[in-house]
Order: structure tokens, then C-alpha cells, then sequence
């Protein structure tokens, strides 16, 4: 496979008003009026609108509820989980009520727009089908929900008066395989520019040559000019700015030859020493475009972009600025849990911080276009992205999904994802298909050799990759072999075999593990099963449980180890998130998944740490479980594990010694899949401390870690809890912004006398928000819970949750107070400037 060099890529452009005001960007956020019902008659700037509900934009209309097993209930049989025969699947898309029209209108000023001016709206993403009019005229439309999309709306804009924006969005039934949220969920843009302008996306930077020295640096812009425009007027000034903001160079080209370079400038440039973009030192320029008619400025376009270098080599791997670098991704969806799909830039940075704590490097955008919040937040805080596209083409999973829009939209789609970020460094690779049906069918790897082309044509500077989980027909019938990158959907027992068959010579772990657990919940005995089913409806934190098509983290670990060839993985997936209760097909209330390393609350499980231990070697991991609080349990075998990146551990109990365990490296791939091995967790010893005979008794667990040459370097406890005594309430950020849309999210626990958590505890939590700021939201992790996202009150789950305040506009100090009959509550102050 032929070594491919990536871009410098960053966030396009448009940024913030200019100085000059040549180009003039502004949000639609506020004062929206939003409806469920559905009459044509609501295009019409007349239309009186004044009884609809009032919202801000982004929003999600459909996360409010309530949950109800009949919001889409789909009596079907999912191919992909080995289903034969179709089956009520109640809580599959969340139980949330997102199917149906929903209708937003806005009127908005555009004190810029004046005659020979240029307008356009920019739509981040409207789930979904999506018919947008402006002053009662069709702008026009634009389907796939998960997509960002434009229209030159200058002909429709009424200089100087009000004009009326209407939107009507509609979610079919069965058309999604979870949540998809619903309505304006992203944000909306208007942009006005002067008659000469760079259009939307109209930058494609790449670097053709990178080393420590030097990089060559490409700038394309494509330039739209008024029609009969003398181009011999007309030029582009373009500077590189570095990191700290400061001028590097500059070049000005004419664009007398405009016509005969595809409308577009083509301009190099070199950076001496450059700072390269990795996750480790995500740097960011800046190629700064300014158009001129003789000396009058006539638009400014920043694109943000990063000098990186990305290779494939076959047989040795991925290769990050010359360095080999092994994904340690997890699989994201959009949903931000209790926030919905509303996107919003706090929760999206919160994720990533709990993800780079953790060791990971990379997030596949499962199974959609990332949202723009996300992609640039990847940029700024260093996460690898691989951006994906659909679930399906022209071969139904869901009999209302993509397949009805396939054959009309796919390259639309593509050409959209592609131009939105094919300037962010974040982005190493496009994804253009999960586990779509085609991949069975003779002759169909030539829709997916022209999805590739597409991706090739538009951005030839990444590989291109799919996630499969059928490894022996995509082998069979070249599926696999026409991409660049095999990505492979489970099944890493065969990685081997398919290996040697294909000609890439590397292997990637599109998506791996689908290992199950619910927080704080723990099963015995404690085995490994497959899809595994409880009346509570939930599944073991002790990390032995896996779907019937996937396995446990460690069958991945050993083959991105011990193969050079595999290139690393995706875990399905980072966060739980909303719909896809497996293995709780048919049993409602479940609505939420139990793959997540993170819960839907975004507090970390068990399995956070065991990643932990094996991906952040920099930090050190040292977790023990389970709880230690089992009344009842006394004298019953109650098994210990320890989850640490260092090479050996003693277990005390009551401070009696449980023995000491050492990781066992001799472990390999071919002698620990067997049945008997996977049932003796042979390859957990290699990953894993196990001390399976313990019993149970009240007191204390307590642990002490040992490095490679046998000192004890680190020691933890747990505790059995004491009665419950109070809340105890911690802040992931106490400074926030004050611009009504910043997030700190709470962890709130009942904790004994002495601090140590009341794992059992289920009391609910009332939630009290004075000041500069307002309760928004809470959840706790379970996924069988019905209560409201948005009630100042929950429950505790495994006795924590977790609370959202929201700022206000103005600055000031925010007081959040919890409370619970029979604990003392607990108060917490936010300053928010």
C-alpha cells in the first residue's frame, strides 16, 4: 500500500466578525418558537407563531419525553446481532418520543445584508429531513440528519426589514438503530459576505512535506467573483500564523488565471522547525486569506489547521509524524446523555477529558458525521478522529433509514463531510460504512471501491476504512481488500487468517470488545457468559460479560500487542449512551446501553480502569473491585480483582495477606482461546490481578502494588460502608463562562461518616440552584430508569449521579445545594465570569 502523507488540517474557516466587517458570521440561537404540529401554513411570515413554545437553538425537543415502550417500538429482527426471527424491541432508539414533525421559526435581522452583498446559512446538522424557507419562499432541503449542509440564501433576504425563518423537520419511524435525537439539534449559522467572497469550506490546506526541519504547506481557496468581474483587479493575500499568533509569511497571488484552476488559488508555502500536531502537543496555525479588488478588502476566511504527517506502512502499521502510534480509540455516539443531542462545547469536552485520562487517543464518530463542536475540540485538546459517514447504503437495516436517500445523496453527503473538515488535524481518517448489509453481496465491494474514490478525489491525503463484521465474505468477495484500511467489527480471533489473505498487510479493530457492565452492579458466581440477562436488567461490573458476536477487553489487547501488524482499536464503545439495551432486547424499561466504559452519567465503571491500566502508562492505576459492603454475603465466595499497570499486587484482607499475583506475560494469543482457557480467564491473568476464593467479610480490602524489581510503590482501601450519613458533591470545573451555555457537571454521592461511599444507597436527591446559573439536567447510569432527565430530583444509582448546572448570562456566583431525607445535604459554590 502506498505511503500516505496527511494534511495539515484544522478547522475551516469563518471564524468571528472581522475587523474590516467584510464578512459578518452570527449565530441563530435565541428567541425560537418551536411546534409539534404540522400545517403548511407555517411558512408564512404572517403565520402567528406567539403561542408555540419558546426555545433555544441547539435543541433537542424529543430527550425531554417521557419514556414510553410504544416511542417507536420496532417488531424486527436486528441481522447483525444474529437474530433470525423478528422480535418486539421496545427500548431500541431510548424509548423517547423522537419520531414525528416538528416545526421551529425564527425572525432574525441582517443589519449587514445590503444590496450586492452575499448571504448563506449553515446548518451544523437538523434531524431530520429538513425543508428550510426564508420570507415564505423554499431555500431548499436537505435529508440526512446527522449532516452539515448550506444554501445561498441572498435572494431571499429583504435588506433592512425582518425576515422569517421557517424549518420543518421530521423523524420517520424505524429509521434509526438508537437515539437519534430530534430538531435543530446543531447549531445554525448566517454568514454575509461581500459579492467577492471564499466561499463556505472554500479552504483546503495540506502538507505535501513534513520533518522536524521544514514542512511545504498548500493552500487552496476557492474564490467566487461578481459575473463579469475583471480579474486582472483581483488578488489573494494569504499568511501562515504559528501557535502563539505570530505572522510566519505571506505570499499574494493574482487571480488573473482564476478560470483555469477550477475557480481556485493554488499557493506553498514553507515552515521552518514547524510544531507538529499530535495528541500530545495538539498545535495549531493558521492560513489566513484576505481577497482584494485593487486595495479594497473584500473578505477574510481563517482556517485553523495542524502541520502533521500520517503514513500506513505495511506490515509495521500506523505512523503518526514518522512515529509508530497504535490507536486506543473507543466508538462515540452523538448523544451526550441527559443533554440529548443537543450539542453543547462543555459536555464534549468533558468527554475527551475523561477519555485522555484514561489513555485514549482517538474517537470513531459511530456511526455519523461528528458534529463541528466535537471535531474542533479534538483539534484544540489532541484526539485523534476517525470521521464516519453512514449505516447503511442502499440495503435497509431499518426499513426508514438511509437506504431510501442512498442513491441520490450519498456523494452529496460525502462531498459535505469531507469539505466540513478535511482541514482538521484531529481527522486521520475517513470511515464510509458500518456493518452495512452490501457487505454479504457479490459485486457490492464496487460501491464501496466508489465511496473510496469519492473520498480519494476530495481529500487524497487520508486513508480510507469501514467498519465489517462479516470477516469472511468481506475476504471472500474483495469487500475487504478494495480499501485501504481493512477494519474489522469483532471477531479478532481471525485476524490471522484474514491477514494473510489480504494485501494491505495491517489490520484495524474498527470495533472491538462490546463487553457489558452495569456501575457499582456485580454478578455471582462470577463467569464469563454471553449475553447474560438479570431482573434487575442489568450486567456484572466485574468485566466477564460480552455480547454473543463479541468478547472481553483483553481478547483485543493481546492481538494489538502481540500481532505489528493490527493497528490498534476502537472499543464499542467510550460513553453508554441512549437506545441499543443489549442484551435487554424485549425487556422494557431498559433504554440505554450497557457497553460503555463511562455510564450515561459520565461516571466511570470498573472497566475505565482496567483500560486505564493498559493504554496511560504515564499515570498510575491502582483500583480495586468490587465494593466491599455485602450484607448478607458474609463467609460467601465474593471474588477480588485489581486493576494496575503495575506488574504485581498482595491482597489483604482485614489485614491478612490474600496472597500476592503477578501478571503472567508468557500468556499468548493461540493457547488462551479455548474454551476452557476463556473459562479460566487465562488471558485476563496476562492483563489482570484475580483473586478469585476470597470471602467475604466485613472491614477492609486494602491493596499494595509492587513495581518490576519487587518494592512496594503504591497501596488502596476500601471500606465496608457505615450507615449513610451525608451528601458529598464534587465539581469537574468550578470556573465557568457566563454565557448561558456553559456546563459544570456534579458528581453527587452518599457517603458514611467517614467518606466512604454507600455503594447500595438508592434514595432520591432534590437539587437546588440559586444565582448566576440554573439546574439543567441529571442522570445516575441506569439504564432501566424512567425518570426525567430534567426534574430537579433523581435517584441515586450504585449511590452516586450526576448534576448539571448551566450558566446565565450574567456573571456572578452559582449556589448549588443537594438534599435527601435522612443525610445531611451538601452545598457547592460555581463562579461563573
Amino acid at each position: 500500500m502506498k505511503k500516505i502523507c496527511l494534511v495539515l488540517l484544522g478547522l475551516c474557516g469563518m471564524l468571528t466578525t472581522l475587523p474590516a466587517q467584510v464578512r459578518n458570521e452570527f449565530l441563530l440561537e435565541k428567541n425560537w418558537k418551536f411546534t409539534r404540529e404540522d400545517n403548511p401554513e407555517f411558512v408564512n411570515p404572517s403565520f402567528n407563531d406567539s403561542k408555540w413554545q419558546s426555545v433555544t437553538v441547539p435543541h433537542d425537543w424529543a430527550i425531554y419525553g417521557p419514556f414510553s415502550a410504544q416511542n417507536d417500538k420496532q417488531d424486527v429482527a436486528i441481522a447483525q446481532d444474529g437474530q433470525k426471527e423478528a422480535m418486539e424491541h421496545a427500548g431500541r432508539t431510548g424509548g423517547l418520543p423522537f419520531v414525528g414533525v416538528g416545526w421551529y421559526r425564527t425572525q432574525f435581522d441582517v443589519p449587514q445584508f445590503a444590496p450586492g452583498k452575499r448571504a448563506f446559512i449553515l446548518f451544523d446538522g437538523a434531524m431530520s429531513q429538513a425543508n428550510v424557507y426564508i420570507n415564505g419562499e423554499k431555500v431548499g432541503y436537505w435529508p440526512y440528519g446527522y449532516n452539515s449542509f448550506h444554501f445561498d440564501i441572498t435572494k431571499y433576504l429583504k435588506p433592512g426589514e425582518k425576515n422569517t425563518l421557517a424549518v420543518r423537520l421530521e423523524n420517520l419511524p424505524e429509521s434509526s438503530r438508537w437515539y437519534p435525537g430530534a430538531g435543530l439539534y446543531r447549531n445554525v449559522h448566517v454568514i454575509v459576505t461581500e459579492d467577492a467572497h471564499i466561499p463556505v469550506w472554500g479552504t483546503y490546506v495540506t502538507t505535501p512535506e513534513v520533518n522536524k526541519q521544514f514542512a511545504k504547506i498548500n493552500v487552496q481557496t476557492k474564490v467566487e467573483l461578481p459575473e463579469g468581474a475583471d480579474l486582472s483587479k483581483y488578488s489573494l493575500v494569504t499568511s501562515i500564523w504559528n501557535p502563539n499568533k505570530q505572522k510566519l509569511t505571506e505570499t499574494t497571488t493574482s487571480l488573473s488565471q482564476l478560470p483555469y484552476n477550477n475557480g481556485s488559488v493554488n499557493q506553498e508555502f514553507i515552515v521552518r522547525t514547524p510544531t507538529l500536531w499530535s495528541p500530545d502537543m495538539p498545535a495549531l496555525y493558521v492560513a489566513e486569506a484576505r481577497l482584494y479588488e485593487s486595495t479594497a478588502l473584500k473578505d477574510i476566511y481563517s482556517t485553523p489547521f495542524g502541520i502533521r504527517s500520517i503514513e500506513i506502512i505495511p506490515e509495521k502499521g500506523f505512523f503518526l509524524n514518522g512515529e509508530k502510534t497504535v490507536f486506543k480509540g473507543v466508538c462515540n455516539h452523538h448523544d451526550l446523555g441527559p443533554l440529548g443531542a443537543a450539542v453543547n462545547d462543555a459536555a464534549i469536552r468533558r468527554q475527551i477529558r475523561i477519555l485522555k485520562d484514561m489513555g485514549c487517543n482517538a474517537i470513531r464518530t459511530s456511526h455519523n458525521m461528528p458534529a463541528p463542536e466535537l471535531v474542533k475540540a479534538c483539534d484544540e485538546m489532541g484526539m485523534m478522529l476517525m470521521a464516519e459517514s453512514f449505516d447503511e447504503w442502499n440495503v435497509a437495516k431499518c426499513k426508514n433509514g438511509y437506504n431510501l436517500l442512498f442513491d441520490e445523496w450519498v456523494e452529496k453527503d460525502l462531498v459535505n463531510l469531507i469539505h466540513n473538515f478535511r482541514n482538521n488535524p484531529s481527522v486521520v481518517m475517513w470511515c464510509i460504512g458500518n456493518e452495512v448489509p452490501n457487505q454479504w453481496n457479490e459485486g457490492d465491494c464496487k460501491i464501496a471501491k466508489r465511496l473510496q474514490d469519492i473520498c480519494h478525489r476530495e481529500d487524497p491525503t487520508r486513508p480510507v476504512t469501514q467498519g465489517m463484521d462479516a470477516p469472511d465474505a468481506v475476504v471472500n468477495n474483495n469487500f475487504a481488500a478494495v480499501m485501504d484500511v481493512a477494519g474489522f467489527n469483532y471477531r479478532p480471533q481471525l485476524y490471522k487468517v484474514n491477514y494473510k489473505k489480504l494485501p494491505q498487510g495491517i489490520i484495524l479493530g474498527s470495533e472491538t470488545a462490546s463487553t457489558v457492565s452495569s456501575r457499582g452492579v456485580y454478578k455471582f458466581p462470577v463467569e464469563r457468559k454471553a449475553m447474560a440477562v438479570y431482573d434487575d436488567n442489568q450486567s456484572s461490573s466485574y468485566d466477564v460479560e460480552h455480547c454473543s458476536w463479541s468478547n472481553l477487553p483483553e481478547d483485543d489487547f493481546i492481538q494489538h500487542e502481540d500481532l505489528p501488524y493490527c493497528i490498534g482499536e476502537f472499543v464499542w464503545t467510550g460513553f453508554d449512551y441512549l437506545g441499543e439495551p443489549t442484551p435487554y432486547y424485549t425487556n422494557w424499561p431498559s433504554h440505554s446501553s450497557l457497553f460503555g466504559i463511562i455510564d450515561l452519567a459520565g461516571i466511570p465503571k470498573d472497566r475505565y480502569y482496567l483500560y486505564r491500566s493498559h493504554w496511560n502508562k504515564a499515570e498510575r492505576t491502582l483500583h480495586i473491585l468490587p465494593h466491599w459492603t455485602w450484607s448478607g454475603r458474609e463467609g460467601e465466595t465474593t471474588p477480588v480483582f485489581v486493576y494496575t499497570n503495575y506488574p504485581s499486587a498482595e491482597l489483604f484482607i482485614n489485614g491478612k495477606s490474600q496472597g500476592k499475583r503477578t501478571k503472567d506475560l508468557s500468556i499468548g494469543i493461540d493457547s488462551s482461546y479455548t474454551d476452557a482457557a476463556k473459562a479460566a480467564f487465562e488471558r485476563q491473568k496476562r492483563y489482570r490481578l484475580m483473586w478469585m476464593d476470597t470471602k467475604y467479610e466485613p472491614g477492609t480490602l486494602k491493596v499494595v502494588a509492587y513495581d518490576k524489581d519487587g518494592n512496594a510503590v503504591a497501596e488502596e482501601e476500601v471500606h465496608t460502608a457505615g450507615k449513610p450519613h451525608h451528601i458529598e458533591l464534587t465539581a469537574d470545573r468550578k470556573q465557568l463562562t457566563a454565557d448561558g451555555k456553559d456546563l459544570s457537571f456534579i458528581n453527587v454521592r452518599v457517603v458514611d461518616k467517614d467518606g466512604n461511599l454507600c455503594p447500595n444507597d438508592t434514595r432520591q436527591i432534590k437539587f437546588e440552584v440559586r444565582g448566576a446559573g440554573s439546574y439543567h439536567a441529571a442522570a445516575n447510569g441506569n439504564s432501566a430508569s424512567l425518570e426525567s432527565f430534567q426534574a430537579p430530583h433523581m435517584k441515586l444509582f450504585s449511590g452516586q449521579l450526576t448534576a448539571i448546572v448551566q450558566t446565565s448570562e450574567q456573571p456572578g456566583i452559582i449556589f448549588f445545594e443537594a438534599s435527601a431525607p435522612g443525610v445531611k445535604g451538601a452545598k457547592i459554590e460555581l463562579i461563573s465570569k
